[in-house]
């Protein structure tokens, strides 16, 4: 009797561990559905600067986006090489577009430290969105600043979070590169563009003050964006800007350029 009694114990034990861990599984799937479908009400656009540039280097572009129409607070962030956070200024109560500015305390050109700092974009990223609970955002990086958003959305975009758009503006997708041939960097970036949701919309800006570039990163290496892109993503679309104020430091604060972003970055009517 005591040995049946053994065995009917057993089995109620384990009949328990199966239910709980089914219902477990099960809540789990349930909590990851709702957040994959529940959108944040915070969406904010992160600013991601290139190489030998600081938290600072949109201080201009952010006035001139705010005296379109409304106004955005403004919270720059730089991350450590040993991961820790600096913040400057705030963001508002009931701001729900913010603009967020990541820059990096080593902020070197080259391929190898480009990947280290879409890293230190991730620590600053989950630490933010923890921070102020949002799980989808618009990007811009200017250069280098959009291979880092790039990086990151292939290997580092937490799950169940999303980009609803990205625009890039003279970033050099195949470096500085005269050259249709892929160098290992682009190579990287289009081996692993299956990562890249597919219903994002991108826009890749390229400045040519004489049709070839913008006297830093050639037309070429911009346009190699195409073959991480397109047919990956949702819209994948390129806008070249000539004239006035086309060189590569200067096309941030362009003016053609500020009206693009307002219109596909910020989604304003205004011509």
């Amino acid at each position: 009797m005591k040995e049946k009694n053994f065995w009917y114990g057993l089995l109620l034990v384990l009949f328990t561990m199966i239910i709980g861990v089914s219902g477990y599984q099960w809540q789990k799937k349930s909590i990851d559905l709702q957040q994959t479908h529940f959108q944040s009400p915070m969406d904010p656009i992160f600013l991601v600067p290139g190489s030998s540039a600081n938290q600072n280097r949109f201080d201009s572009l952010v006035i001139l986006l705010n005296k379109r129409s409304l106004k955005r607070s403004l919270l720059k962030v730089t991350v450590q090489t040993n991961g820790q956070l600096k913040f400057s200024g705030h963001l508002k109560p009931r701001d729900k577009r913010p603009f967020i500015v990541v820059g990096f305390q080593d902020n070197h050109d080259g391929y190898a430290n480009i990947k280290r700092q879409a890293k230190w974009f991730s620590i600053a990223y989950q630490k933010l969105a923890r921070m102020y609970y949002f799980n989808h955002f618009s990007g811009m990086g200017h250069s280098n600043g959009g291979l880092v958003l790039t990086f990151f959305l292939e290997k580092y975009l937490p799950k169940n979070n999303k980009i609803d758009r990205l625009m890039t503006i003279a970033t050099p997708f195949n470096l500085e590169k005269k050259t249709s041939k892929k160098t290992p960097m682009l190579k990287d970036l289009i081996a692993h563009r299956n990562r890249l949701s597919k219903k994002m919309r991108v826009y890749s800006i390229a400045g040519t003050e004489n049709y070839k570039g913008d006297g830093i990163v050639p037309f070429i290496s911009v346009d190699s964006g195409k073959y991480i892109f397109q047919n990956q993503v949702a819209n994948y679309t390129e806008i070249i800007v000539t004239g006035a104020n086309t060189n590569h430091s200067d096309l941030p604060e362009n003016k053609q350029i500020v009206n693009v972003m307002g219109q596909y970055l910020l989604r304003e009517n205004i011509p």
